[in-house]
């Protein structure tokens, strides 16, 4: 229904974006991948995906035509939904994912919240030749920063990706005292996504 919306950035955070299009705010939910991309946009253009249920009309959103497509591969793949897929896309990069597929690492993503032995062998099977074909060998540099309200950030989108606040509030503790240097709100979340398994 929807291929893209262009417009302003609202309420961006590392787990969900508004963007105001000819004063529509739209919701859209994304990945850390799309959030490093956008961060410091204050508006753009977003590939969008409209997961549809009895009980909601979801949209997903992302920053690269590539990460939208790995991201239906993992949603045509039984057991696997649009927030676990957004949780593996926040996890690895889609390059990084398809790095781990082609090496057939099932340790690797079974690291991802929700992501058991099975799964990841099912994703594997099903992407290695989907995906592996147009492979290249640049990994993608993930996009750092850091602000007063990294904390706070990383705290909210956990909490919105399911964790209780005490446990997340506890992993980005144990994140800040490991890492003292090159913080940011996307490493920290995908330290604790690593630590939740």
């Amino acid at each position: 229904m929807f291929a893209y919306i262009k417009g302003k950035f609202h309420l961006n955070t590392p787990s969900e974006v508004v963007i105001d299009a000819q004063g529509i705010g739209y919701r859209l939910f994304i990945s850390l991948q799309t959030y490093g991309e956008i961060k410091n946009k204050s508006e753009g253009m977003l590939h969008t995906h409209l997961h549809i249920k009895e009980d909601a009309h979801t949209l997903y959103g992302f920053y690269t035509k590539h990460e939208l497509d790995v991201f239906l591969h993992l949603i045509s793949i039984s057991g696997v939904g649009p927030n676990t897929a957004l949780l593996v896309l926040s996890s690895f990069s889609s390059k990084e994912l398809e790095y781990v597929i082609i090496e057939q690492n099932v340790d690797k993503l079974k690291t991802v919240k929700g992501i058991g032995k099975k799964t990841a062998e099912r994703i594997i099977l099903e992407l290695k030749d989907k995906l592996g074909k147009n492979s290249d060998t640049e990994h993608l540099k993930i996009i750092q920063g850091s602000h007063n309200t990294m904390h706070e950030e990383a705290l909210s989108a956990l909490v919105t990706l399911g964790f209780q606040k005490s446990v997340a509030q506890k992993s980005i503790a144990l994140y800040l005292r490991k890492n003292t240097e090159d913080q940011s709100v996307e490493e920290i979340i995908k330290f604790v996504l690593k630590q939740s398994r």
